[in-house]
Parts: C-alpha cells; structure tokens; sequence
C-alpha cells in the first residue's frame, strides 16, 4: 500500500494559470460613494481609495452622511433632496453601513459597538484573509481545532465566547468551515453582543458580517501584484463594467501562494474567484446575483504544546522555554483541502417612498478533506524536555487520538424575507422590519484511520520534540473502511465511519423604533426561532450506531432607547438576548448532539449596554465610548482530555469598556485605533475551584492603532508613511487558568507612493521586532504567530 493517499487536486484552474490570470489583469477599487441624485450631483475620483482626503463636504456646516442601502449602494430621502452630502472621509468608521437590510443604519444610528475594518484600511495593510482584517478588531481571538475531526477553519472568539458559527456575508450565514480568503472584501463590520434578534441563535459575544464587493455603476478596472517573505505570491483583479444605464458586471478574483515565516513546512496554495451582476441599478427594482469560488489546499499548523514546567503551577507554551519556534508536528500526510462554491440572489424592491422589501437567497457547497497532527507532550515528555532534552518525544495524536482524516461534504440554503416601513402617524415618525428566514444545513463525514506498522490497534506516533520529522516510518493511511479498529473513538459513540447532522431553522423577526421626540427614540424587538435537528454516526465498529434529534423553540427580545439630539451624535443603552441551542455546531462540531446532553436548556446570554457615538470636526473624526455586561447561563463545556460535551451549569460574566477613534487628524494624516478591557469571570460552577476564574481566551486589556500620513499628495515625489501596533494582554486557556499565554505585541509598518492617479508601489512589514507571538489558542496548545517579514505591492486602477 502507498504511504500516502492522492490528494484532491487544487482546482479546475491550476494556480499558475490563476496567477498569469489576476496579475495581467486591473484591479478596481470600488468607490464608496455612488449615486443618482438628479438635484445635486458631484462626480467623485474613481480611485479615493489612494487619494482619500480629495472628497470634502458641501459646506462647513456639521456634515450628515450620505444613507446607504442594504445592498451597499446610497440613496436620499426626499426631503433630503437639497441637503446631499459626500462623504470624504473613508477612515471615519461612524459612516459605513452593516450591509444588510435587517440593520439599515450606519454604524453611528446602531444603538450597539461596532468594530469596521474599512476597505482603506485593508488596502493599507495589504490584508489578505479574514483572520488578519478582524486582528483590527480587540476582543476577537482564533482558536485552533479540536480533535474527532472536530473544528477547523477560521475560529473565532468574540468578548471571550465562540463566534465560529456567526461568520456572515452580507446578512447571510456562511456555514462553511474554511479559512477565508479576503479578496472580494469590502468591509468587514463586528457587532459586539447578542444579535439573535437579527441573526438569529447564536451571536453570544456577537456576529461579523463581511460586505462584498458587487457589480456598481461606473466602469473601474484594476489589479494587484504583491511578493515578498516566506515565497509570498499573490495576485488579485476587480473588473467593473457598466452595461445600459442600470446594469453592471464585476468581477474579483484571486491566486495566492505563499510558505509562512516561522514555522517549518506550513503553506497555502489557493485561488478564487467573485463575479456578480446587478440589474436595476439606480431603480425601484434591484436585483444583484453573486457567485463565489474558492479552493484552498494547505497544510493546518496545530502548533506546539502547552505544558507545566516542573516546580510551576501555570502551564506555558515550550517555546517560552527554548523550543525552536519554527518546529512544525505534523506528517506528510496533513492537508486542509478546500472547495467552497455559493451562488446568491439579492432582490430589493422600492414599493413606494414609505416600504422597501428585500429577498435574499443563498445556496452553498463545501467540500473538504481534512488531516492534521496534533501535538501531545506527556508527563515523560516534560520532564524529558526539562532534563534531557534530545529525548523528549511528542506523540502526534494528542490526547484524543486524533483528529483521524476525513471527507467532509456539505450543502446549505437560506432565504431572508424583510420588509422595511417609515411612516408617521401624527408628529410621531416609525421605523417597522419585520421578515421571516428559513435555512437548511447538511453535514456528512467519512472518517479514515491510521495503521502503524501494520498493528490493528496501535496508536503510537512520536517524533522528536527537539528535531521533528515529517516522516513517520510505517505510518500508513487506510483506504475507505480499513482498519476501523483504529478510527477515533467518540465519547458514548463508538469508532464510527460515518458521521451525518442536518437542522433546520425558521424564524421570524419583527422590531420597530418609534420616535416620540425629534431627539428620543425607542426601538423593541424580538425574533422567534423553531431549530430541528439531528445526528447519527454509524459504520466502523458500531454497526447500526446511534441517532439522536432535539426541537427547541427560541426567543430574543431587545430593547434600545437612543437619544440623538444632533445628526452627529447618539446617546444609546441597548438591551438584548441570545439563544444558543444544543446542536447549531452542525458543520463545525464532531458531535452537535448525544444521548446524555439531549433535552439540555439552551445557552442564554444577556446584554446591558450604555454608549455613545459622536462625529466630530465636521464629519472627520468618529469617537465611540460603551460600558457593558454580558451575562452568559446554562453554559455547555468541552472536556479539552475526552472532547466530551456536558452541562456545566455555569454562569459567566463579562463586563467592561470599549472605545474607538477613527477617521482623518488633520489633512493627509488618518488614524484609527480601538480599546477594551474586559472583566471576564465564571461567577457560578458546580465546579468550586472555576468560581471567580477568569474566562478563557478573554483578554484584560487590548489595543489597536494604526495611523498614516502622506506628504505632498497628488505630487511626483508623494509618499505615504504609516504604521501601527497590535496588543493583546495575555489570556488563560481554560477554566480553571491553570494554563496561559503570554501577551501578543505586534508592530507593523508601510510606505507607499503613487505614480500618477492610477499606479501605486507600496511595502509592508509585519511583527517588526520578531517577537513571539501567538495566533491561534486552544486549551493545550498554542501556533506561534508569523516572524517579521515584508510584502512588496504593485497596484494599477483606472
């Protein structure tokens, strides 16, 4: 037998053809400001993105935003018709939508926080996947996979609670498990706290919603060659053309090869593709229809294990012990090979000047074949490590044996029906959404297993601590349904072969903001969810196997009083409530449900929450400031030694402050930086010892800034120069902190110059110091974080 299995192949587009493909094409930055407004109209640049500070307002006047619609483009109310503004100030976060119809505010009439990661601000950070936009975000953490074929793909933690399941393109849960790319980003909004009025279960320490480039009018072309550390490559295209007067196409698209600084034999190969086209631009009707590709075959990084030093009592990563950073655990036969496809139909219909609706479908496949190591340090091994280190061995399967390969194939649909009135009955003006969202999801694994040596029943797989070698004599990956005595054992399940979970969920959602003052307003809401859903596992050494199924009825209310007594400034305290059913990990748990945690209480999580916005220096700058406490019962925990499920009973508490500061100091000079602090803390457990513990992966303290200044714009000899930090307090790894890692510190930098109106150089630099951080946590491991290295930029727009 081969030692090796073929891998899927990377797509129907090799990637040196992806990348010919994006670097001889243009890449087009879409402008953010578009409209058809027959009495006051201003022709913008096509390329604001490189010269932000050429859009100023109409007068010196306190500036009103231009509204934005759902589906990101900008309209005007008629009695707003002579008072039309343009914003100019693409730094200032307070200006950006949520892009969706259910939140149809910017970011300063949205009575919550709200992190954005601005289309600049990536531009200038030259951001490349999700992951890297949301580190401008404090309080998000990436958490790495457990083990049973369990999590993978972009894991995130929002306020110290999981966020895996609440990733969201344009109000549309994506129930992919990939790592995702960011080529077809045009901002990236985090709403901090519970969301389940408007996205339903889930949302504990809130959602992130990714705003996607889409067909506009105008024609833009453009694209993007960047090179440099660690064999980076990568190329990107945007092509927009308009058709008529009221169509357009787009098309984005991406190839990316790259090695990372750092770590030892750890890649990324992917390519993807983003065309969409809109009809009705401009019209009462809209319809815009959306394609997304993306294939990815990497080799997953599980990092280095978490261990206790002898003589300590807190457990530490071992490279704060010495151990070679760049160390890498896995086998030849770890890979991450990804296919994702979603078409999506977006329909927005201008009833009359009172009711807009909105229809928005999508239907999604995924495909994934998945084999990582995942590295286990021992009792011998530590005491090994400490005293004779060339003897020290990691065993590869961890603690739960695993996680064993497997084929995951996956399809989902949802459809979102809303509604949105304005109208006024007397002085009193009212805002009513209202809508109704069906989803289905559907999720089947055939796991594989290993034969060491040909020994049914053997788990042995060590490599050196020290000299870790990708080659494991012996090691043997078996073909379908061979060596089922070796497939990773499920707690209360078995050795299983196969694995199937779907759920169904519809809902309905309803709010309204009544304004019974010109400067006071109210809204309440609520979103009534019926979730359906069931597992099996079968196959393997359990025959027949085990099927479980569980129907809850779920409902979040919330409540917000705002206080607006200018257009640049909001005074809000927002109220509201989260569900987080057994069972909403479909795609993304080894096991959403069991036979000793059917009929379990939901997870309820509560929101208090009293802020302010406010837009200052005439639309230029944007400050926000919120004090919070969230309250999470009924708290469902894994056992990081079984990956067993089971009700802890716990109550956790998170409270604390956030602020932010965005938009342009002065002229040619733009910053944004963000602050929180959490007091994150178990307050009840039948636990005794976790009460009063902090909650893991929640930070104390994190920090962002990153700032810009361009000298001589729009001259032969203009440079850019910026730069910024990333800060992080250290975070325990699980309840009972008995392990930790130490604080992230990061220090990036860019200088850029543009040639002309069309073509820009630009050079990044990244973790300038080389210091060791950490990207990804779990309970008992730790991935180091990439080393400091450059990226050149080569861009060209028209």
């Amino acid at each position: 037998m081969s030692s090796r299995t073929p891998r899927p192949p990377l797509g129907s587009l090799s990637l040196a053809a992806g990348l010919t493909l994006v670097c001889t094409a243009a890449h087009a930055q879409q402008t953010d400001v578009r409209h058809h407004h027959k009495a006051r109209r201003q022709t913008l640049p096509k390329n604001n993105a490189l010269h932000p500070q050429e859009t100023r307002p109409l007068s010196p006047k306190s500036v009103t935003p231009v509204p934005k619609t759902a589906d990101n483009s900008i309209s005007a109310a008629p009695e707003e018709e002579e008072h039309l503004q343009v914003v100019g100030f693409p730094m200032n976060i307070l200006h950006e939508t949520m892009g969706l119809s259910r939140m149809p505010e910017d970011a300063l009439h949205t009575p919550q926080t709200i992190n954005i990661v601005p289309q600049l601000l990536m531009q200038q950070q030259n951001v490349k996947s999700l992951d890297e936009a949301l580190r401008n975000v404090p309080g998000i953490t990436a958490s790495v996979g457990e083990g049973e074929g369990g999590m993978a793909g972009d894991q995130f933690l929002i306020r110290g609670f999981q966020a895996q399941n609440d990733i969201y393109e344009n109000g549309l849960r994506d129930f992919g498990v990939y790592t995702r790319d960011s080529f077809d980003y045009d901002h990236v909004s985090v709403i901090k706290g519970p969301s389940s009025e408007v996205f339903g279960n889930g949302t504990t320490g809130g959602a992130i919603n990714i705003t996607t480039k889409v067909a506009h009018l105008g024609d833009s072309y453009g694209g993007s060659f960047s090179g440099g550390s660690a064999d980076y490559y990568r190329g990107t295209l945007d092509f927009n053309k308009q058709i008529g007067d009221s169509t357009a196409i787009r098309i984005t698209g991406m190839g990316n090869e790259n090695n990372t600084v750092g770590r030892d034999n750890v890649y990324s190969h992917r390519w993807g593709i983003a065309p969409s086209i809109a009809f009705g631009l401009g019209k009462r009707t809209t319809f815009t229809l959306e394609y997304f590709h993306q294939t990815d075959n990497r080799v997953p990084d599980y990092g280095v294990p978490v261990v206790t030093k002898p003589g300590t009592t807190i457990a530490k990563p071992l490279t704060e012990y010495g151990l070679n950073r760049n160390n890498w655990y896995g086998t030849s036969y770890d890979q991450d090979a990804s296919n994702v496809d979603m078409l999506t139909g977006r329909l927005k219909f201008d009833l009359n000047r009172h009711i807009t609706l909105y229809d928005d479908l999508r239907g999604g496949m995924y495909s994934r074949y998945f084999s990582s190591s995942q590295p286990g340090c021992d009792t011998t091994c530590v005491a090994n490590y400490f005293n004779n280190p060339q003897a020290a061995t990691v065993n590869r399967r961890g603690h739960l044996g695993g996680p064993e390969p497997y084929q995951q194939d996956d399809w989902s649909v949802q459809n979102v029906f809303s509604g949105v009135a304005k109208f006024s009955t007397g002085s009193i003006r009212h805002q009513i959404i209202a809508g109704v969202d069906v989803a289905h999801i559907y999720d089947r694994r055939t796991n594989y297993a290993y034969n060491f040596n040909g020994q049914n029943g053997t788990r042995t797989d060590t490599t050196s601590l020290l000299h870790p070698s990708a080659t494991q004599p012996g090691l043997l990956l078996g073909t379908l349904g061979q060596y089922s005595g070796t497939l990773v054992s499920i707690p209360g399940v078995g050795r299983a072969l196969y694995k199937t979970g779907d759920a169904t969920d519809v809902g309905a959602f309803f709010s309204e903001q009544i304004w019974l003052l010109p400067e006071f307003s109210i809204r309440g809401g609520f979103r009534w969810d019926h979730w359906d859903s069931h597992y099996s596992a079968n196959g393997g050494t359990i025959g027949a196997g085990v099927a479980y199924g569980q129907q809850q009825d779920t409902f979040n209310p919330t409540v917000s009083l705002m206080y607006t007594p200018t257009s640049d400034l909001m005074v809000y305290f927002n109220w509201a409530q989260s569900t987080t059913p057994l069972g909403l990990y479909v795609t993304n748990s080894s096991e959403p449900l069991k036979s000793s945690t059917q009929g379990f209480s939901p997870e309820r999580s509560s929101l208090y929450e009293l802020g302010a916005k406010y837009n200052a220096f005439h639309g230029r700058m944007g400050f926000t400031a919120s004090v919070f406490r969230l309250e999470k019962g009924n708290a469902l925990m894994t056992d990081p030694s079984t990956g067993d499920v089971s009700s802890s009973s716990d109550r956790q508490r998170n409270q604390g402050v956030e602020l932010s500061v965005s938009g342009e100091i002065l002229k040619n000079w733009t910053m944004i930086g963000t602050y929180a602090y959490y007091d994150a803390t178990t307050v009840s457990s039948l636990t005794a010892a976790d009460v009063g513990k902090r909650i893991q992966y929640a930070p104390k303290n994190s920090a962002t800034i990153w700032s810009t200044y361009t000298i001589a714009p729009n001259r032969p000899w203009n440079v850019t120069l910026g730069g910024g930090l990333t800060w992080r307090d250290g975070v325990y790894l699980n309840a009972t902190n008995t392990g930790y890692v130490p604080a992230t510190v990061e220090w990036d930098a860019v200088i850029s110059h543009n040639f002309g109106k069309h073509w820009r150089v630009a050079m990044n630099g990244y973790n300038l110091d080389n210091r060791l951080n950490y990207s990804n946590l779990f309970s008992d491991r730790a991935t180091p974080a990439v080393g400091r290295s450059f990226l050149f930029n080569l861009s060209a727009n028209y």
